[in-house]
């Protein structure tokens, strides 16, 4: 398991367990090993999610070309852990004189956990599909800002 950073930005909720673990490594050597890996394992790497947070909720967007609602599964597991999990299907289309000359479509299972902040309201969470896009939404509870007495100071 390892927390992988994706930008300048430190995600300390992002529980990417599957991605690359050469990602950004300076040597070549390495980057050609994983490079290597059959195209199933670069699935899961390849779905990107993003993650915002508005006043009202967190917003989790994620591209899933050709991908059909039934194949995705979202789940929030051990209280606060979001998980996003399903499988591309590779084109069975294939005759006996077809000739593959690039094949850069990844398929196979994905899946990606992040860990929802406190203030998450996981019984409310929802997701919908629309144009290859999946969006998941997470509310939030209201944070109440502390109420502020000031108590005057006798002499």
């Amino acid at each position: 398991m390892s927390i992988v950073r994706r930008s300048d930005v430190f995600d300390p909720f992002s529980l990417d367990l599957f991605d690359d673990p050469f990602h950004g490594f300076p040597f070549d050597t390495f980057r050609s090993l994983s490079e290597s890996l059959p195209s199933e394992t670069w699935a899961v790497a390849n779905t990107r999610i993003d993650w915002k947070e508005t006043p009202e909720a967190h917003v989790f967007k994620a591209d899933l070309p050709g991908v059909k609602k039934e194949e995705v599964k979202v789940e929030v597991e051990d209280g606060r852990v979001l998980q996003i999990c399903g499988e591309r299907s590779r084109e069975e289309e294939e005759k006996k004189n077809d000739k593959w000359h690039r094949v850069e479509r990844s398929s196979g299972r994905f899946l990606r956990r992040f860990r929802l902040p406190e203030n998450a309201k996981v019984d409310e969470v929802k997701a919908s599909m629309e144009d290859g896009v999946l969006t998941v939404t997470v509310p939030k509870h209201e944070v109440k800002m502390p109420e502020v007495k000031a108590v005057e100071i006798s002499v």
